[in-house]
């Protein structure tokens, strides 16, 4: 493991900034026989927010239980509610969340 100093670590927490996290939780309603097509318009949202630059990071969660995702926006914790608001999935009550403030490193992404 690299040796990191007290030094490092203050210069690099110095370069840090907000970002806005979502959380995505199932609702009993995701089971519905039409959710699939929901979901799916969902998704292409996501996309779309992604090539505005809005959501950073997207992770849809696997293992089938209630986390449905977690998303990184760029943004306010208010404009993220407000994106989310405007959700298919969350306006068919399929999915509800959370927003929380958090602090990133710019340029950070997941590994190829």
């Amino acid at each position: 493991m690299p040796e990191i100093t007290d030094a490092y670590m203050r210069e690099m927490l110095a370069r840090t900034k907000t970002y806005t996290a979502v959380l995505l939780t199932r609702t009993a309603r995701r089971d519905a026989p039409d959710a699939d097509r929901v979901v799916w318009e969902h998704g292409r949202r996501n996309f779309a927010l992604r090539a505005e630059g809005k959501l950073a990071i997207v992770c849809p969660v696997t293992d089938g239980g209630a986390l449905a995702g977690l998303g990184i926006f760029a943004c306010s914790i208010e404009e993220a509610r407000r994106i989310m608001d405007e959700d298919p999935a969350v306006r068919a009550g399929l999915f509800t969340y959370e927003v929380h403030p958090v602090r990133g490193f710019p340029g950070d992404s997941l590994p190829a």
